[in-house]
């Protein structure tokens, strides 16, 4: 790949600077060091000015500046500019061992992201907020640039890594990608790591000055490469506990199986209505029950009939404190973290068959029409009859036999109604391709399979959607939106992002049409049907997705876009959410008559529960990512079909459609042009042939290197004038 020359490099290394040109030099010069001050000679060297008559002209222009009021000068001469930056406090993202953007808390003050250059990062890291000067002037890129003037929170002091160990030293290479630094370690402090272990390691001291950071290593993880020390790997870089504390476990183990005949007179009694649960086949906490009962005017009456988490769970205990601070469970490739003890999520809370369960229930009336004519909120036993898997109880559906079949198929047939009609109000129909590895026992994947989505997901998932909708919708309408509640809200759609994917998804021949909010969704969805089983698939999916809003957890009680509901919140995971167990507690403080609690103290529990949702689906996709890599690792080396799914400045993402795994090609190994990112369209354009490379374009790649520390792929174009060998980092 050829190197874009300078043509301008030292003014052309002939000419000197004009007057004018060398003035505005100094002044961007000193606007950009905002409180510091120089003399003239340290103006010089710093502009690196060499040619004698730039130089001698460098302390009259500095005179004139200070005259027209641009700079000041001091007593001993030194010079400053007088012009007032912009200070920003915001979130660092370091994307590349060269520079990091700095992300503001408040979007209003700045034009986009901030760049910072890695000399100007005063030794912050990723996601740690700082205070930025923003300077006066725009880059060359035409983006704000600045530097960190003071780290106010790290976001982090430990991390994950392989230990490297020379005779002499220790360093630690962090596992981490947005880590660019690697820890030294003095070799009394590895806690008897040995070379080529994993380990968490904690910073310690940073000097300024030093390139590398100083830490001690906290926990020996094991041999690299291995299986369990990989997973054990990613739940110490994000944070994730290895075992439930022993307050909090003698707590659950102390809870009473028996329920007195007083709680059960406080509840509906559902035991002798049909009820069962359907889940995946490897369940074991089972949340959520429905109740089918035909009634006398021939209306169904369906019960939608949830774990009740906070009967056991109170507050001011070691297993509330546990479970605020985990927040949701946690689902890697191979285990599950839950939020709470076994005790409680595979026992006491779980709605196993044949056992008497405690519930909190929303219960319909509906009509053949699928329409809700009447609805109640509120605590219940039920008796399951049976526990279905989602296989089984599809099985019985389609062959119109087995236990419950009838039931289940008029529950088909409702849920299909009431999925209908919620498309028809504006819904967007997301369904994601999700990839599962199937492992043997030493967690090696033996090959992979995408769940497929039947009409018995989409059955519960319609049955718990509504159930959402009415508890939030019932709070709101209870005091008109004035009691403060937990909702899951989610912000329309950025047209100007929606534009950008429409422009790709065009290129695939689809049409979008974003003339209003409702066509939006009906286009959306048009699009999610057209794709389905088409190598876009998933590329499509995944763009949409990242061109919306996020949903989060708030107080306010704002609507949801994807879902198309006026308001929405978590009502029916509680044994795997908090926020589920919050709408709990607030949803019968209010049924017996409870007035508004304070929204602050609430709120800050939602933004530690989204903050918390981010983390634990982080954690899962490294987890899937791992195993992809190692999968691609052991996987045939051959050429393989794929689609650009991402481009940056540095290299090209490509899924590679056979697979679903995901790889990159730098831009330094395409030999056969220079490449240029266009940031605005999100491509490469070649310097000489103009050939682009963008978003969706399908492509040819080979696989040349797998890192399982990293958990990066490493792709070439086949069409690239050499065949490289593969290769892969040692275990």
């Amino acid at each position: 790949m050829g190197r874009k020359s300078n043509r301008n490099q030292n003014n052309q290394r002939g000419k000197s600077p004009s007057a004018s040109q060398l003035a505005r030099k100094i002044k961007t010069f000193l606007d950009n060091h905002y409180g510091e001050e120089y003399s003239a000679k340290q103006i010089i060297k710093k502009l690196e000015i060499r040619d004698s008559l730039s130089k001698n002209a460098v302390e009259p222009i500095l005179i004139k500046l200070v005259e027209n009021g641009t700079l000041s000068k001091s007593p001993r001469n030194y010079y400053a500019s007088k012009k007032d930056p912009d200070f920003i406090i915001g979130k660092v993202d370091y994307v590349n061992p060269r520079f990091a953007y700095i992300v503001p808390e408040d979007p209003e003050k700045t034009d986009g992201d901030i760049l910072v250059k890695e000399a100007d990062l005063k030794q912050a890291l990723d996601d740690d907020r700082v205070r930025v000067m923003v300077y006066p002037n725009k880059g060359r890129s035409g983006r704000s640039e600045g530097r960190v003037l003071e780290i106010l929170e790290r976001a982090r002091d430990e991390f994950v890594g392989r230990v490297e160990i020379s005779p002499r030293f220790a360093f630690v290479v962090p596992d981490f990608k947005k880590m660019h630094k690697d820890i030294f370690v003095h070799r009394g402090d590895l806690e008897g790591a040995q070379h080529n272990e994993k380990v968490v390691v904690k910073l310690t001291e940073w000097r300024e000055g030093d390139k590398n950071p100083t830490g001690k290593v906290t926990r020996v993880l094991g041999k690299a490469g291995v299986h369990e020390v990989e997973i054990h790997s990613i739940m110490a870089e994000f944070g994730l506990p290895f075992e439930y504390p022993k307050e909090a476990d003698a707590e659950a183990n102390a809870i009473s199986e028996e329920i007195s005949k007083k709680e059960i007179q406080k509840r509906e009694d559902f035991r002798e209505v049909t009820t069962f649960t359907i889940d995946p086949v490897d369940a074991k906490d089972f949340d959520d029950a429905i109740s089918y009962r035909r009634l006398e005017n021939g209306n169904l009456e369906v019960g939608v009939h949830i774990a009740d988490v906070t009967h056991y769970v109170q507050p001011k205990t070691a297993l509330e404190r546990e479970a605020y601070d985990r927040a949701t469970s946690v689902y890697l490739v191979d285990r599950t973290i839950p939020m709470l003890p076994e005790r409680l999520s595979n026992g006491l809370c779980s709605l196993r068959p044949n056992e008497d369960k405690l519930t909190f229930a929303c219960v319909f009336e509906l009509d053949e029409n699928a329409k809700v004519l009447k609805h109640w909120i509120g605590r219940t036993i039920i008796h399951s009859d049976r526990r279905f898997a989602y296989e089984e109880a599809q099985e019985n559906i389609d062959k119109q036999e087995g236990d419950f079949f009838e039931e289940l198929t008029h529950l088909n047939n409702l849920a299909k109604k009431i999925r209908k009609q919620r498309f028809q109000n504006g819904a967007v129909n997301f369904e994601t391709v999700e990839v599962k590895f199937k492992l043997d026992e030493k967690g090696t994947p033996l090959g992979l399979m995408v769940k497929e989505r039947k009409d018995i997901h989409k059955l519960i998932e319609e049955f718990m959607l509504l159930a959402n909708k009415y508890v939030a919708e019932f709070i709101f309408k209870k005091n008109n939106g004035k009691d403060t509640f937990v909702y899951r809200t989610h912000d329309s759609p950025d047209m100007d992002r929606l534009e950008v994917f429409s422009g790709f998804a065009k290129r695939f021949g689809h049409n979008l049409n974003l003339d209003n909010e409702r066509q939006v969704s009906s286009s959306l969805n048009k699009l999610m049907d057209e794709i389905q089983g088409k190598p876009e698939q998933n590329v499509l999916e995944q763009l949409a997705i990242r061109s919306m809003a996020k949903a989060k957890y708030t107080t306010e009680p704002k609507g949801h876009f994807g879902l198309a509901f006026a308001h929405y919140t978590h009502f029916t995971s509680p044994i795997r959410r908090y926020p589920d167990m919050m709408v709990h507690r607030l949803l019968q403080h209010y049924l017996d008559g409870g007035k508004s609690t304070d929204a602050e103290d609430w709120e800050k529990k939602c933004l530690h529960s989204s903050d918390r949702e981010k983390r634990a689906a982080d954690a899962e996709r490294a987890s899937i990512k791992y195993k992809q890599v190692e999968y691609m690792s052991l996987a045939e080396d051959k050429d393989y079909e794929g689609i650009v799914s991402g481009v940056t400045e540095w290299g090209v993402f490509v899924e590679i459609t056979e697979t679903k795994c995901e790889g990159m090609v730098r831009v330094s190994d395409i030999s056969d042009d220079y490449y240029e990112f266009d940031e605005r369209n999100m491509r490469l354009i070649g310097t000489k042939s103009k050939k682009m490379i963008t978003l969706g374009d399908k492509v040819s790649v080979r696989v040349v290197n797998t890192d399982i520390d990293r958990r990066t792929i490493d792709l070439e174009f086949a069409d690239n004038d050499e065949k490289p060998h593969r290769t892969r980092t040692p275990r």
